[in-house]
Order: C-alpha cells, then sequence, then structure tokens
C-alpha cells in the first residue's frame, strides 16, 4: 500500500535515510559522512506535515514502511524567464534494502506519477548521483531521461 507519509512513520523513514546516505557515503566519502542522514527526526517531522514537501511510503504487508518517496512542489509560474509550470522534485527516493528486487521503487514512483499528473504538475525531475550507478539505471529503466548535467572539479 502506497500513502502519505504519518508520524508513526518516523523510525522506519530514519532508518531509509540511514541507508541512502550509506550508499553515498560509500560511493563520495568526501562529500557525505556515513552513519548521518539528510534529515534530522525534527526536519522529517516538518516535511511529512508541509503540503508543499509530501512525503509518500510503501507499506508492506507486514505493516512495515518499505520504501519512501520525498517530494517537492517547484512552482515558477511567476517567473519572469521561465515558461510557468509546476514540477514535483523526488528529493529522496529509497526502497529498503531487504526489500529491493520487489519493483518497490517502480511502484512509488508509478503512485508520485499519477499523483503529479492528477494535481496538474508538467514534470518531475530528480537528480542522481553518479556514485549511484543502480540509481541511475532504476531511473532509465522507469523512462525518466537526463535533464542537465551538473559537473565538478576537485581542487
Amino acid at each position: 500500500m502506497i500513502r502519505f507519509a504519518q508520524i508513526k512513520d518516523l523510525d522506519s523513514v530514519m532508518k531509509l535515510l540511514h541507508q541512502v546516505n550509506d550508499v553515498h557515503a560509500e560511493g563520495r566519502p568526501d562529500i557525505f559522512i556515513k552513519g548521518h542522514t539528510k534529515y534530522s527526526p525534527e526536519e522529517v517531522l516538518k516535511i511529512i506535515q508541509n503540503p508543499l514537501t509530501p512525503v509518500f511510503v510503501y507499506e508492506g504487508e507486514n505493516g512495515f514502511v518499505e520504501g519512501y518517496c520525498f517530494c517537492i512542489v517547484e512552482d515558477n509560474t511567476d517567473s519572469k524567464h521561465l515558461v510557468p509550470i509546476k514540477t514535483l522534485y523526488i528529493d529522496d527516493l529509497c526502497v529498503s534494502e531487504e526489500s529491493r528486487g520487489k519493483r518497490i521503487g517502480t511502484q512509488l514512483y508509478n503512485f508520485v506519477k499519477e499523483y503529479a499528473k492528477a494535481n496538474g504538475f508538467y514534470n518531475i525531475t530528480l537528480n542522481v548521483w553518479q556514485c549511484n550507478p543502480s540509481a541511475m539505471r532504476f531511473y532509465e529503466a522507469i523512462g525518466l531521461k537526463p535533464l542537465k548535467v551538473g559537473m565538478e572539479e576537485i581542487l
């Protein structure tokens, strides 16, 4: 079952945030600190309660949260230089290590896609780290295409 995240999901979401961060810390230890999370529990609670940052969770038959998708509404309808569109940005999508391979990520993405269509969004965007090739393959397999490329030079 996919639904909006609730306060009761906090512990499960925090566990998944640790998993995501550790994947990135393994790939880019110069940027990410292993054992940490992108958001604190207090920040996650605020995010869950904000209608401009919808969070969806996949709750398995066992009642445990097996995946999530953090989203951010980006509205540039008042922009002076951009076409006036609303974008649903996927800030973070994670499926628990134990539940991967069950198409939960695809189900979450498809749910978010239907939510975006039903709420008048023009597109869905996200960023994927180069150090996470399995995520890149997943997003390409479900139909996403590169929008822009971030580049760096380490000094």
